[in-house]
């Protein structure tokens, strides 16, 4: 089981990297459980989170500098074609997001790079595209003390990479990948 400590920064599924900001002990019903209190960076908000549930969210600890170029390497890497059909796209990536694990997220991401360079994306891509990248970016900025602004050129540039070599792989442009 995953030790957290106040002061402690973690990722969270969905929301990105939080601060460890309490741990307080609560009574739901006739039971005391431990709480941790975490404040999302993004947004300042707070989230209530029972110890016993953390590790069936998704909480983890925030990637290490070293993580954080494995990351960059694997975010300039070719990648498997993502499904045709959209429904099953769309659940095989909610469900890549909802693991927590930021290089899933980071391949689904590169997943609708790729798709956004071949058609515009539909609205419910376009968002989970700007999710994903949130997720990427803002994690990787912390970790690597960097402006946000520096990471996302950098995001940008290997999901390029990543484009060109998947592309340059034998992908067929002629394949029909239905954007809903």
């Amino acid at each position: 089981m995953m030790v957290i400590r106040i002061g402690q920064k973690v990722a969270y599924p969905n929301h990105g990297v939080c601060q460890v900001e309490a741990i307080e002990d609560k009574q739901v019903g006739d039971v005391f459980e431990k709480f941790y209190m975490l404040r999302v960076i993004s947004n300042n908000s707070s989230i209530l989170v029972p110890k016993s549930k953390v590790e069936e969210i998704g909480i983890r600890p925030i990637i290490n500098s070293v993580q954080c170029q494995d990351l960059m390497k694997f975010l300039s890497e070719d990648f498997e074609d993502p499904p045709s059909d959209w429904k099953i796209r769309s659940k095989q990536f909610h469900t890549k997001i909802q693991t927590g694990n930021i290089f899933e997220v980071a391949d689904v991401l590169k997943k609708l790079y790729f798709l956004s360079r071949l058609k515009p994306l539909s609205f419910r891509d376009q968002r989970m595209f700007e999710k994903t990248k949130f997720l990427v970016i803002s994690e990787m900025a912390i970790v690597c003390s960097q402006p946000e602004c520096k990471v996302e050129e950098r995001v940008c540039e290997l999901l390029e990479i990543s484009y060109q070599k998947h592309i340059g792989s034998g992908f067929k442009a002629t394949a029909s990948v239905a954007i809903h």
